[in-house]
């Protein structure tokens, strides 16, 4: 009996936990104030910003599609960008390697991009005809400073990350955007239903563009080492000995070569059904906006954990696991959709798709980033980004002509079938 008094005493005066939300955050980052914990800060605040201004991405051709717009403008609103990269991926990919710091770059072009946001709602103000080719317009800039922030982006990531924690920061980066996307789509497809047209949506862009002021403020302080010098002089050289210089570089990376010609024809099928599912939406399902938002909300909802749980399967069961179990889930879900008429079917479909798109983005990237020669990092991802383009850009505008020539669910089966030949690729690479 003492003892059981000594123990109450103990207990009453022991002091309370009390809920310490610096104990809570510091499980989702680090809060030392060396350069790596400020760094990896500041890129999952970056990401929240971004992920405020992405939750208009799904509205835009939306948008487009209620102002008008043909199968044809949504195809190349989903192309443009591909186009672009396709034409300055690998000379802007040369020209970073050249600048002694790429932050800059990245930061001041995610800015100009999510800025076209605004310029987008402010369109309708100024144009009353041809809006959707002035919209276009403004999209068809964007791709310049776009194309350099996803090359700055792997680079940029990969040197905060460092060799052993790209699994880490990705899967935190993505999951506080995916879930501030989930957030503030839900108000914004609320205000899309509330509010006229097109005043609804030039509200929803110009205050959702806002993050992007949040992004520059966090992503423009990142602190990397400045790149290296080139070893040898630069040369001008010609156009014909450039290209046998890039063919001479691929070839001595071999890895480098399978994973980016493995990735092709998947990022081809994904590529693919990008345009189709907008079109889906409003011209196969009549979804509302609210819906349509919801659709976002449970993706962006589902990839907060969806990222964390393939952080922890990668590295328990290995890239291979990942890659195979992710990429042939991620394949049936366009045939699946393309027969379903029930939207909550529909949400229900987007949140198990996304679960699985989670552990794609980790495992490509993750791919990408250990193939290439650190040293020649700006070049290599130009190069890697380049078959991403021109995926993005073929793909759409097929994938459109086949919705006009034969409906929308037809061009959907045949976005799965073409990733289930790309699953069937990475099943042979990953036995190699």
């Amino acid at each position: 009996m003492r003892g059981s008094g000594k123990t109450d005493a103990a207990r009453v005066s022991a002091p309370r936990r009390r809920f310490a939300p610096p104990q809570v955050l510091g499980r989702w980052m680090p809060l030392g104030q060396d350069v790596q914990s400020q760094n990896i800060r500041r890129v999952l605040i970056d990401g929240i910003g971004v992920g405020i201004a992405a939750a208009a991405a799904p509205y835009l051709p939306v948008f487009l599609t209620r102002l008008g717009a043909d199968n044809f403008a949504i195809g190349l609103l989903t192309s443009m960008p591909a186009l672009a990269g396709l034409i300055f991926a690998v000379p802007l990919g040369q020209f970073l390697a050249r600048q002694k710091n790429i932050v800059p770059w990245y930061s001041r072009s995610r800015f100009l991009v999510i800025l076209c946001y605004t310029l987008t709602g402010l369109v309708p103000f100024f144009v009353t005809n041809q809006i959707v080719l002035a919209i276009l317009l403004i999209w068809a800039l964007a791709t310049i400073p776009q194309t350099i922030v996803n090359l700055g982006f792997t680079i940029v990531m990969g040197e905060v990350a460092g060799p052993e924690g790209r699994l880490y920061l990705m899967s935190r980066r993505w999951s506080s955007l995916g879930i501030t996307t989930a957030i503030v789509v839900v108000f914004a497809g609320l205000a899309l239903d509330r509010l006229p047209f097109p005043f609804n949506y030039q509200i929803v862009f110009i205050v959702l563009s806002l993050g992007g002021i949040v992004s520059f403020a966090f992503s423009s302080r990142i602190n990397v080492p400045d790149q290296k010098p080139p070893s040898t002089p630069q040369v001008k050289k010609s156009l014909r000995e450039r290209l046998q210089d890039w063919s001479d570089k691929l070839r001595a990376e071999k890895k480098f070569m399978t994973v980016i010609g493995s990735q092709f024809v998947y990022r081809f099928g994904l590529a693919f059904a990008v345009p189709l599912f907008p079109l889906y939406y409003v011209r196969v399902l009549n979804a509302s906006d609210e819906a349509i938002g919801l659709i976002a909300t449970v993706q962006g909802a589902v990839l907060m954990v969806a990222y964390y749980v393939w952080a922890r399967v990668t590295k328990r069961r290995g890239v291979r696991f990942a890659l195979l179990i992710t990429t042939l889930a991620v394949a049936f879900y366009p045939i699946i959709l393309s027969f379903t008429q029930q939207i909550p079917l529909v949400i229900l479909l987007s949140g198990i798709a996304a679960t699985f798109a989670a552990g794609i983005d980790l495992v490509f990237f993750d791919m990408v980033v250990a193939s290439y020669p650190p040293q020649e990092a700006a070049t290599f991802v130009g190069m890697q980004q380049e078959t991403v383009y021109l995926a993005a850009f073929i793909a759409p505008f097929i994938a459109t002509m086949l919705a006009t020539a034969f409906g929308i669910p037809f061009a959907l089966v045949v976005a799965g079938l073409i990733r289930l030949f790309g699953v069937g690729m990475f099943v042979r690479f990953a036995k190699e």
